[in-house]
């Protein structure tokens, strides 16, 4: 009975440092079978104490819910200040960008200073209202559906009018970052679209608050190797940030 607390006490005091775990990691840590550590993982999960993941477990919950975008824009406020003014950094003269839905990006977009001309494409009514008042912008609002909870548009006239552009850069907001599963948000329409931006454009930049990593939402945009670069806040965890960077991501903390 020691040798099974031991474990389970290992497994959370593991979890608790990492923020997430895989199923083979810790066979090779704590030498037990597969079977054993489900069972564990089940166990603490009924007590909860974690979430099970597909081939591993979390300390929170990985699946998200689709809340309006009037609540989003409160949480996190700080960091999605920090994030979105560090990305307005990242514009040149003469630029021609995708913005795309949500709060982080409408953050990024309060911090735009127009070098020269700009032109923005952008999905989200929010990102265009912050931007209409800036003489040097340039604002291409997409057509489409309008999704009340983003204030965004989806759908296949918005995808259609991005075969028209080239944009040399995609600022995306995401739900979820999950290492293995990708890159998601809580609505496939919208996923569809961000896919379509990502083939748009020629470097994608995720401006996202730590809250969202280990998590996962219905619509799967794309993989991580689909990426360039994620602007976050510093309570991303080091392992994190270490297994994104080796799989070619850069990562930038703020």
């Amino acid at each position: 009975m020691s040798n099974l607390l031991e474990r389970h006490q290992q497994i959370i005091e593991l979890i608790k440092k990492e923020g997430s775990v895989k199923v083979t990691d810790l066979c090779a840590l704590l030498n037990v079978s597969s079977v054993t550590i489900r069972k564990d993982l089940q166990f603490l999960e009924d007590k909860k104490l974690l979430y099970r993941t597909h081939g591993g477990a979390t300390l929170t919950n990985p699946y998200i819910a689709d809340r309006h975008v009037e609540e989003k824009v409160t949480l996190q406020a700080a960091e999605k200040q920090k994030i979105g003014a560090y990305a307005a950094k990242l514009i040149e003269p003469n630029d021609c960008i995708l913005i795309a839905s949500g709060t982080t990006v409408q953050y990024f977009a309060k911090n735009i200073v127009a070098k020269e001309n700009l032109t923005v494409v952008t999905s989200a009514l929010n990102v265009a209202l912050e931007l209409i008042h800036h003489q040097g912008v340039e604002v291409i609002q997409l057509g489409g559906l309008m999704r009340k909870t983003s204030a965004s548009v989806t759908g296949t006239y918005a995808e259609a009018i991005l075969t028209d552009f080239s944009c040399s850069k995609l600022f995306l907001g995401v739900d979820g970052i999950d290492l293995n599963y990708g890159l998601t948000t809580s609505s496939m329409s919208e996923a569809l679209l961000n896919r379509k931006m990502i083939e748009t454009s020629q470097k994608t930049i995720i401006l996202v608050d730590s809250s969202k990593f280990g998590k996962r939402g219905f619509g799967k945009i794309c993989n991580i190797d689909d990426i360039e670069q994620i602007i976050t806040d510093s309570n991303v965890s080091e392992h994190t940030i270490k297994t994104l960077e080796s799989m070619g991501v850069e990562v930038t903390i703020v």
